[in-house]
């Protein structure tokens, strides 16, 4: 840097001959050089601050798109894990108007990372008093294990838990994240929804999984990522599934029963409408499966799916409609219903005389044993069985749960003559009140096929023609002159005429032949019996009216009145409108002129 002198000799001798003062050139340029000075302190001191501006600046943008970085993608801590690539996915199942039947709530799930704990004695100590059902010497010692790093403690904590465990203060306590499977309505619709559980774990996912019921027929659907925001919508009703919850389980209380079912169906599309079997179980606890015992007293059993019972005389009107439809008889057609009928060392009797010959209305009214087995001893065993197949009771039924495919009918081997008499009126074949109703649905609307199922839909189904129409009115007639004139005389409902048939089966025993005094009573109906919409099947195992003088276990003494009162109540849920028993007749006059 050159320097300029304070005292350059020129300018002195210059001012010197003009009698200026020399000091002043000094000084000026003193000044002179200060102010270079400070000027180019200034203009680094500025370009220092810049830098360090432009320093902190590109920081700040860096830890800006950072930030925005980790907010736009998947965190990576949730694939750090015991298992990668866990999908925690799951649908919502909803019934036909939404109303949620089955979600997800988020949890956390309870773990130890050993090398972390800092008292680990006294940790599982203190988890011994949040959780009483663990085992705190068998949780010490996986704890204080040099060999283990990891151990689970819970699968899934509750808010206040996971606060209890919080407040130990123990820092190898840790918290994963995870999806649990909750059923809002508790005990309701637990057969059909069933049930799930936990698959493969990791610590910041679990799989869910059905191991039940819809939740595992569905399985595939609910854990589609692409469909997890759309819920799974059944055909079940809930208000209608809790009011026939509320009726069956006070009825089987009051009358002492071993069990229930009831299957309340659309006689045209084939929707469930409201599914229940007795002893249920709360899917957000269910039950271990029995080890011992007979399956059917295990809450899980599904009475109304998994069930096959010889149902007694509702199967009647099978034998009654087969012979309609063949043109063999009529509703007025004489029936010999002398007795007992003797086939060998056999013979078919009814409960009580009556009389030496009716006609087949009057059949099915009295439910006459013999009057069934003559129209089908005159058609033969090769017609019945084929007849009742299009029918669909000889094989597994057909419905969205995965109990379904698993219960198939007891069938006879070979199917003989006498088997086909007793099969005509509920002996000697087993099947479940879901394909029962099934096949009154097809009796009942015109003769179509109808094919049960537990998604909605929004049109009637167009199964095969089985029956003729005409035959199907022929039937709507007969059940409704069942409750008016025979043994359902209980399921006179006002305002909302009923048709069906009573079935009172005695059980098989273990060991062959049958037991004493132990009854399955099954009503099956539809309604409105002149314009049938609905059919409800109401099974009940082992009831016994007690309020009389003697006890009474037949369906007309228990299972007619249950099923009476589940129709007052959800007749009105339905949108059904209270008609006169007088409009009901002109209904079948105008029904059988149409034919």
């Amino acid at each position: 840097m050159t320097r300029t002198p304070l005292r350059p000799l020129a300018r002195i001798l210059n001012a010197r001959e003009r009698g200026e003062n020399p000091d002043y050139i000094e000084q000026e340029n003193l000044r002179l050089r200060r102010q270079e000075l400070r000027d180019t302190g200034r203009m680094r001191a500025e370009v220092r601050l810049l830098v360090l501006a432009l320093m902190f600046l590109s920081g700040f943008v860096l830890l800006g798109a950072r930030m925005g970085l980790l907010a736009a993608t998947e965190p990576l801590e949730m694939r750090v894990g015991l298992l990668e690539d866990i999908s925690g996915a799951r649908a919502d199942i909803t019934d036909r108007s939404g109303r949620v039947l089955a979600t997800n709530l988020a949890t956390h799930a309870l773990y130890a990372e050993t090398r972390r704990m800092v008292d680990p004695v006294r940790a599982a100590q203190q988890l011994g008093r949040i959780f009483p059902d663990l085992d705190i010497d068998r949780l010490t010692a996986r704890f204080t294990d040099p060999d283990r790093r990891f151990v689970w403690v819970r699968t899934q904590l509750s808010p206040e838990q996971k606060q209890a465990v919080h407040d130990i203060g123990e820092p190898g306590l840790m918290f994963g994240p995870r999806k649990m499977r909750v059923y809002p309505n508790g005990r309701i619709a637990a057969h059909l929804l069933g049930g799930a559980r936990y698959g493969e774990q990791g610590v910041r996912a679990a799989e869910l999984l059905g191991v039940a019921g819809a939740e595992l027929y569905f399985e595939d659907r609910l854990r589609d990522p692409a469909q997890a925001n759309q819920p799974l919508r059944l055909s079940i009703d809930l208000p209608l599934q809790a009011t026939v919850t509320e009726v069956l389980s006070g009825g089987m209380l009051a009358l002492n029963a071993r069990g229930a079912s009831a299957v309340l169906m659309d006689a045209y599309s084939g929707e469930v409408l409201s599914l229940v079997s007795l002893p249920d179980f709360d899917p957000n606890d269910r039950p271990a499966p029995p080890t011992t015992g007979e399956p059917a007293d295990s809450p899980l059993f599904n009475r109304a799916v998994q069930g096959y019972y010889e149902l007694g005389s509702v199967m009647k009107a099978f034998a009654v409609a087969q012979a309609l439809d063949e043109g063999s008889v009529t509703p007025d057609t004489i029936i010999d219903t002398r007795g007992p009928i003797r086939w060998g060392r056999f013979e078919i009797d009814d409960f009580r005389d009556y009389g030496n010959e009716m006609s087949v209305t009057k059949v099915m009214v009295k439910s006459s044993n013999i009057g069934t087995a003559r129209m089908v001893q005159a058609m033969g065993a090769e017609r019945q069985q084929a007849f009742l197949r299009r029918f669909g009771l000889l094989d597994s039924a057909k419905i969205e749960l995965a109990e379904a495919a698993r219960a198939r009918p007891l069938l006879p081997d070979p199917w003989t003559d006498l088997s086909a008499m007793t099969i005509s009126y509920g002996h000697g074949m087993t099947t479940s009140p879901l394909a029962l109703a099934a096949g009154y649905a097809t009796l009942v609307n015109g003769g179509r096929e109808v094919t049960p199922t537990l998604l909605r839909r929004d049109a009637p189904q167009e199964g095969a023609q089985i029956i003729s129409p005409r035959t199907s009115a022929q039937m709507r007639k007969i059940l409704h002159d069942v409750v008016f004139e025979g043994t359902a005389s209980f399921a006179r409902i006002p305002g909302y005429p009923v048709g069906g048939k009573t079935g009172s089966a005695d059980k098989p025993a273990p060991n062959g032949g049958y037991k004493e005094d132990a009854v399955l009573a099954t009503f099956a109906s539809v309604f409105p019996s002149h314009d049938p919409k609905y059919v409800l099947i109401v099974t009940l195992d082992e009831a016994v009216d007690t309020t009389g003088p003697e006890p009474r276990r037949t369906a007309g003494w228990t299972a007619v009145p249950l099923s009476a009162e589940i129709t007052r109540r959800v007749a009105p849920l339905l949108g059904l409108r209270p008609v006169s028993l007088a409009e009901a007749e002109a209904g079948f006059q105008m029904d059988m002129s149409a034919q």
